[in-house]
């Protein structure tokens, strides 16, 4: 068979819009045939298969080559601040997109499977299902555009899905109020990344990603600066901090957890959140030095402060959703500088082990009668020792312990940061990576403590607790399966050796001038004409020996943090040469920080909640008193003129026209009475006028 391009566009839109057609079909038909579920997950099984075809053709016959069909949707001819303008809608496949596309599907998949079971008895069991596939099809679209445009379409349309799954139980006041605080939170950022848009589509014409690359690559900046190109950055960066639950619009993400769990397995592995760190890969060529600095920041900030935050929480889907945000900070801070390639590497890998780890507190809120507080459980792993195992090979690869993927991508990142430090002094990135994977490893085995170890602590609910069955037990020993590091590495110490994963995910070409990136990312050579080159960021050679040497310290300080996070996790919960209650009472304001979120919550319902209502007051006000206050005034003063100008006309213009008319009658009246008909009286009425007026004029 002659493979070719044409072919991998066709599997890639049968892929995309297989999962709309199950929406459709099983949201309409949906009531009247109660098995129609197991339509919608046929189609996510075909569409695993297609797209694992797909990687395997792309990957072996197209290694080095991206691919681009696009055809022409709108042509609106001269529009303003624009000329001529057109829309393209089409798809680009390379590596990172049919990658991509994998582990969406896998990750989407076994959740569809094991919702079949998690979901039994549901009274919108069907409904459930078809918003599935909306938001697959809606995540398929954000991985496989080729342009801006089609991106915010479907990052919207991820927002609506995401919205409708997180408020799927919308009976129930708490779940509501979190599907509208992501919806509304999201929003924020995507008013970012729409502005960054607009820039870029009245800048250079076009909305397609490899046209705005190939401008900027040319010294086309918006507004003929620097500043312009960091700007456009910044605001697109906020979509993905919104998508992505970065600081400071993390606050969403914890809350999604009073939607189903498999929900929260979709949302917080490979796809919604994952969305954001995807867009800043797609739109890492035009990422200035200030925009990467800017963005490595915030995802230190977002990898430190959940992890903090998830050492102290009881609810065990809290836990996970705090873990989540942290893992998506290190793969933003990755990004910002510049280990583009680790964050791809970790953001596949985390959506294996973390949705491993979602579906498995799903299988114990399960056969735990839907309790969630840790506090209330214990000694599971005899009773769920299928659910207890996956559950720790995924807490292991969350943890960054060698032969697990988790050791690799992480390794990854944190050598990333440490090569930047080398060359620029700036070792806090460094410092918050090290911190945060000894906070992971002590939070992650502190619930595998808690939830697993120990004796049970409620007694009743434990005699009833059993193992989940196949459809729920099998995809969870799939996704730990996966959370080994032979996937991704024949090395399971170097990823960069064996070169199995790493070898298809290669920096893109820069397409930024060279004066808007890095100092220490040129050579002298490269000073002289810093306009107009295109040298690649990561290839540049300071920063490629420095990650070689930064390697060895790196994965071992990595691994010797993260035995250290399980010994003190053991010392506390397991074998309690510590009191946890006791060492929370002495370190009492640090530990209410941890325990109440940093007062996030509180603070942000203190000045923008309660700041927006208290302006909504006022403008309530300012509506009812003044603007209607004026409108009624004038309603009143216009009702009073009209009654006068009423009565003035009834009774002084009708009364003097009606006067005239009575006086006229009166005079008829009195002249009536000389028209006698007879011409004797009236020569006689003629001789006495004629005397008279003889009489007054003589």
């Amino acid at each position: 068979m002659h493979i070719t391009e044409s072919l991998l566009v066709k599997i890639a839109l049968v892929t995309l819009f297989l999962p709309l057609i199950g929406f459709i079909v099983t949201l309409l038909f949906g009531k009247r045939i109660k098995w129609l579920y197991w339509f919608e997950n046929s189609i996510l099984i075909i569409i695993f298969f297609l797209s694992a075809v797909l990687t395997y053709l792309k990957l072996t016959n197209f290694t080095d080559q991206t691919i681009i069909s696009e055809f022409q949707w709108i042509n609106l001819g001269n529009v303003p601040f624009l000329k001529t303008f057109t829309i393209e809608l089409g798809i680009m496949l390379d590596n990172v997109t049919v990658i991509m596309v994998l582990a969406v599907t896998i990750v989407s998949m076994v959740v569809h499977i094991f919702s079949v079971g998690y979901m039994k008895g549901d009274k919108r069991y069907n409904r459930y299902f078809s918003y599935l596939g909306l938001f697959t099809f809606s995540m398929l679209g954000i991985v496989l555009t080729h342009n801006l445009l089609m991106m915010y379409i479907f990052w919207e349309l991820v927002g609506i899905s995401s919205y409708l799954l997180i408020g799927f139980w919308y009976e129930k006041k708490t779940v509501s109020d979190a599907a509208k605080k992501a919806f509304l939170v999201n929003r924020i950022g995507d008013i970012g990344m729409f502005l960054g848009i607009l820039i870029l589509v009245t800048t250079f014409n076009t909305f397609s990603f490899d046209k705005i690359f190939y401008q900027i690559s040319l010294g086309n900046l918006p507004f003929g600066t620097e500043f312009g190109l960091t700007l456009v950055g910044v605001l697109l960066f906020c979509g993905a901090i919104g998508k992505s639950a970065q600081f400071p619009l993390h606050v969403w993400l914890p809350d999604a957890m009073e939607g189903p769990t498999p929900v929260s397995a979709l949302i917080h592995a490979a796809t919604m959140v994952a969305a954001g760190v995807y867009f800043l890969i797609r739109i890492f060529p035009i990422l200035s030095g200030d925009a990467l600095l800017i963005i490595a920041t915030i995802g230190a900030l977002s990898a430190f402060i959940p992890a903090t935050i998830a050492v102290t929480q009881n609810d065990i889907k809290k836990v996970l959703a705090y873990s989540t945000i942290s893992q998506l900070g290190y793969m933003v801070m990755a990004i910002g500088v510049g280990a583009y390639t680790f964050a791809f590497f970790h953001l596949i890998t985390h959506a294996f082990f973390k949705a491993c780890l979602f579906l498995g507190s799903g299988s114990v809120i399960n056969a735990m009668h839907h309790e969630q507080d840790m506090r209330n459980m214990g000694g599971l792993r005899k009773k769920m020792p299928i659910t207890y195992v996956t559950f720790l090979i995924a807490s292991l690869a969350l943890s960054g312990i060698p032969l697990t993927s988790g050791f690799l991508s992480k390794d990854g990142i944190l050598v990333g940061t440490f090569a930047f430090g080398s060359l620029t002094g700036n070792w806090w990135f460094a410092a918050t990576g090290f911190l945060v994977a000894f906070l992971t490893a002590f939070y992650m085995f502190r619930a595998i403590i808690l939830t697993f170890h120990g004796k049970p602590r409620d007694k009743k609910k434990y005699d009833k607790v059993k193992e989940s069955s196949f459809v729920m037990a099998m995809p969870l020993v799939v996704l730990s399966i996966l959370s080994l590091s032979f996937w991704y590495s024949l090395n399971p110490f170097n990823p960069e050796e064996s070169k199995l994963l790493s070898s298809w995910i290669k920096p893109p070409e820069i397409s930024v001038p060279q004066n808007a990136r890095y100092e220490f990312m040129k050579t002298e050579t490269e000073k002289v004409n810093e306009v107009n080159l295109k040298e690649e960021i990561i290839y540049s050679s300071a920063y490629t020996e420095a990650i070689h040497h930064a390697h060895y310290p790196t994965l071992f300080t990595s691994a010797t943090l993260a035995f250290l996070g399980i010994l003190f996790a053991f010392i506390l919960y397991q074998w309690k040469f510590i009191d946890p209650d006791k060492l929370a009472n002495k370190l009492k304001p640090v530990y209410l920080l941890s325990f109440n979120k940093w007062y996030f919550d509180e603070i942000y319902y203190a000045t923008l909640v309660a700041g927006t209502i208290g302006l909504s007051r006022v403008i309530n006000f300012f509506d009812n008193k003044i603007v209607d206050g004026i409108v009624n005034g004038s309603a009143s003063v216009t009702r009073y003129l009209s009654a006068f100008t009423g009565k003035f006309d009834n009774i002084v213009v009708d009364g003097f026209v009606n006067m005239t008319a009575y006086l006229s009658g009166l005079l008829g009246l009195f002249f009536r009475r000389f028209q006698t008909g007879k011409v004797q009286s009236y020569l006689m009425f003629v001789i006495f006028s004629i005397i008279i007026l003889l009489y007054i004029f003589k």
